[in-house]
């Protein structure tokens, strides 16, 4: 299911005017809304792939007018209540209850260490490379998560059906499509794969530029 998210290549929404990014934060609170997040990941409740997810199921009204940190903050919001952290009466201003997860709190001190262990995906894995550097292969289309009937996938639907070529193996990672709906983390191979621009637009300004896409060994098939 290709949901609002899920942009690249779409026509209508205009030309894409690239603004100054500002030294930090264009305002204070997207900081406070990127601190908050982080924090909130750091209770162990999550994964990665399963914020992502939260993000992308934001209604799609909502996913329109929200700003960058509007979305993070909502889904955010959606995650605290559904895995149990906060009530929804605590988010709207109740008096809060101490959490089993207090002691989880991630202080100022933590920070820098945390933020510098960072969060490989890499992982040992019984799935041998089906593909090596040079082979063709196309990607499977739709572009859907097959697990999940309307899942997260990092299969972008301008690339489903695309023909690309191998270029390089990363061993084994964690699979999103089945690490965002608590299904384990599945690590298979991943490929860097380039696509012609031709093969990816009906009318690119440069046919022979190529885009290179990250893609997991299940979104691929000999071409």
């Amino acid at each position: 299911m290709t949901r609002v998210h899920d942009m690249g290549g779409r026509f209508g929404d205009g030309p894409v005017n690239p603004a100054p990014e500002p030294k930090v934060f264009a305002e204070d609170w997207h900081g406070r809304a990127l601190a908050v997040t982080l924090a909130a990941g750091g209770l162990g409740q999550w994964n990665i792939d399963v914020s992502r997810h939260a993000r992308e199921a934001l209604s799609p009204k909502d996913y329109a007018r929200f700003s960058y940190f509007e979305k993070w903050i909502a889904a955010l919001a959606d995650l605290l209540v559904a895995h149990g952290v906060v009530t929804r009466e605590e988010l709207a201003g109740s008096d809060p209850v101490q959490s089993d997860l207090a002691d989880r709190v991630m202080t100022a001190a933590k920070v820098a260490g945390v933020l510098s262990a960072g969060g490989p995906a890499d992982r040992p894995s019984t799935r041998s490379p089906r593909f090596e550097a040079g082979d063709t292969v196309r990607t499977l289309r739709p572009a859907a998560n097959r697990m999940i009937a309307g899942g997260h996938t990092r299969l972008p639907a301008y690339a489903a059906g695309a023909k690309g070529r191998i270029l390089r193996c990363h061993g084994a990672h964690v699979f999103p499509d089945a690490n965002a709906h608590g299904l384990g983390e599945r690590p298979e191979p991943l490929y860097s794969v380039a696509f012609a621009a031709s093969e990816l637009w009906a009318a690119p300004e440069h046919p022979r530029d190529e885009v290179i896409l990250d893609l997991w060994q299940s979104y691929l098939e000999p071409a």
